[in-house]
């Protein structure tokens, strides 16, 4: 409590400095403006005298060329200055405050007004051509006896300005050093206060300090306790996650190498044991490139490992295609795999982890695959009928063989997405709505080889006869059209050459001048034409499959 009125005596102590010294400051401060402002008050007063004295001589000099010479251009300067004078001395008045000073502006206004007439005068003269009687003037003692009136009163009043200046300079100095004054004062009084509280802070806190550290000892015990408690169950849960760790990496199908950040295995799975040909015994503290050694399936060269990619730059890496393991006993399998960098709680690298595994088999599978296509291709391709898939929904093309190709004068770039029809003109005709289920072949068509007969057309506009089966399939969920197309040009001339060779046969074969009777093997009637009817009195209906 005694502690507690003390510290209360001293901050109010501090206080009342601290008011003092604001209080000080401000006055200080205030003269300063005060002794500037009138500073600066002067310092204009003085440019103003000396800008009506030096347009006055450029007025004069100004009046002086013109006489001299006629050129109405000098007397710009003494027109602008004969305009502005009066202006510029009653802003002087108006600037000036002593009394003294003002009397010697008010000497000057009347030697002003007396030389800026004198000036007119002699510009008068010269004007009207009496050139020597305005030099004249000029040369006479007038002027310059009120020129030189007006620069002694401008003295005197310039003296008594610069007197003022000096005068002002020296209240600002003597400001500056009162505020100089009050500010160090202050600072060290408030210096003193600060380290006499801090000495009496300091020692009121000793006392406190040994008993809060009596307390916090006996907290920090009890802590230290309850925290060897908690390092035997993170103890234990480690325990039981590194076992479910190695549980869980000697039970997944993929082969796992783990490294620090050296690169080098610290741990291995049974699967990547068994790949390598190496024991994790064996591989621990081993650079990764000894254990992992791959190479390139076709041109045999050492493969990039990316464990040192990851923990170079920390991202996510994967192996090259087509690489290959090679096993501690030269063994080789085709792996895939991928590597990704291992950090720690600060977010830095500290290892990799690369999964990979055995794909020989599924390399086996997709060559098969692929030599199975190209295969298939090589058929499309070498087939002398037309093969043209389209999709079921709106007849669009999608892919055409080279003997479609050819057959139609199109290549596959101008079919793909044309509609069908633009091949089959008549399936816009047709009142099935152009439906390619019509011209799916039959199950017999099919066992003979045949389709439904339609006619194509050429990119030149011909038409020529086609025989078309059609058949449907089902890929990715959609439906499909696969239609085999057959040019018969060829086939209908010849059947068209045998329709006309029958006919010809038929209608000699049939001639009335002729007796024509023809038996097989056995002696059955077979053939028995017009004339024998009439050579022999029978009807063929009554006599043919007879003996």
């Amino acid at each position: 409590m005694k502690s507690n009125h003390k510290t209360i005596t001293w901050l109010a102590a501090a206080a009342l400095l601290l008011v003092f010294g604001i209080v000080s400051a401000s006055m200080a401060i205030r003269q300063i403006k005060d002794a500037a402002a009138a500073q600066q008050h002067t310092r204009q007063l003085l440019a103003s005298a000396d800008k009506l004295m030096s347009a006055l001589n450029d007025a004069e000099t100004s009046q002086r060329g013109y006489l001299l010479t006629g050129d109405a251009s000098f007397l710009q300067p003494y027109l602008a200055v004969r305009d502005s004078i009066k202006g510029q001395l009653l802003q002087l008045h108006q600037l000036t405050l002593p009394s003294d000073a003002q009397k010697h502006l008010d000497n000057i206004t009347p030697l002003l007004d007396a030389k800026l007439a004198h000036l007119s005068q002699a510009l008068a003269l010269r004007r009207s051509n009496r050139t020597a009687a305005a030099l004249a003037l000029v040369r006479g003692a007038r002027g310059l006896h009120l020129m030189q009136g007006i620069r002694v009163e401008m003295d005197h009043f310039i003296r008594l300005g610069e007197s003022s200046l000096a005068l002002r300079e020296t209240e600002l100095q003597a400001s500056m050093r009162h505020l100089f004054v009050v500010i160090v004062s202050t600072s060290l009084f408030a210096l003193l206060l600060a380290l006499a509280f801090a000495w009496l802070f300091y020692r009121g806190t000793q006392q406190r300090v040994k008993n809060l550290l009596h307390l916090e000892t006996r907290h920090l015990l009890a802590g230290q306790e309850a925290v060897n408690q908690q390092l035997q169950q993170s103890n234990l849960t480690l325990q039981l996650s590194e076992e479910k760790l190695a549980v869980t990496l000697n039970s997944i199908g993929d082969a796992v190498i783990a490294t620090d950040a050296d690169a080098r295995v610290t741990l291995m799975n049974p699967l990547a044991e068994q790949l390598t040909g190496w024991t994790q015994q064996q591989a621990c503290g081993r650079p990764i490139a000894e254990i992992f050694s791959i190479v390139h399936k076709e041109t045999r060269l050492p493969a990039t490992i990316p464990v040192m990619a990851a923990l170079e730059h920390g991202s996510i890496q994967a192996l090259a295609k087509h690489t290959v393991l090679i096993a501690a006993d030269g063994s080789e399998c085709d792996i895939d795999d991928s590597c990704a960098p291992i950090r720690d709680n600060d977010g830095h690298v500290a290892g990799a982890v690369l999964v990979f595994r055995n794909v020989s088999d599924e390399y086996a599978v997709q060559q098969a695959l692929r030599d199975s296509a190209a295969q298939i291709q090589t058929i499309l391709n070498t087939v002398v009928d037309g093969i043209i898939t389209l999709h079921a929904r709106g007849g669009m093309i999608e892919t055409i063989n080279p003997a479609a190709e050819k057959m139609f004068g199109y290549t596959a770039a101008e079919l793909s997405g044309q509609n069908f029809s633009l091949l089959i003109p008549e399936l816009n005709q047709d009142q099935r709505n152009g439906s390619l289920e019509y011209y799916s072949a039959s199950d017999e068509a099919r066992a003979s080889g045949l389709g439904r007969e339609v006619s194509g057309q050429r990119k030149d506009g011909s038409h020529f006869p086609l025989e078309i089966a059609v058949s449907e399939m089902s890929l990715g969920g959609q439906r499909y059209f696969t239609g085999i197309l057959r040019d018969i040009t060829t086939r209908k001339q010849a059947e068209e050459a045998l329709l006309k060779a029958d006919a010809l046969q038929n209608a000699i074969f049939n001639s009335a001048n002729f007796s024509s009777i023809a038996t097989d093997a056995k002696g059955v009637i077979q053939i028995f034409n017009v004339g024998a009817e009439r050579m022999l009195g029978y009807k063929a209906a009554d006599v043919m499959n007879k003996i």
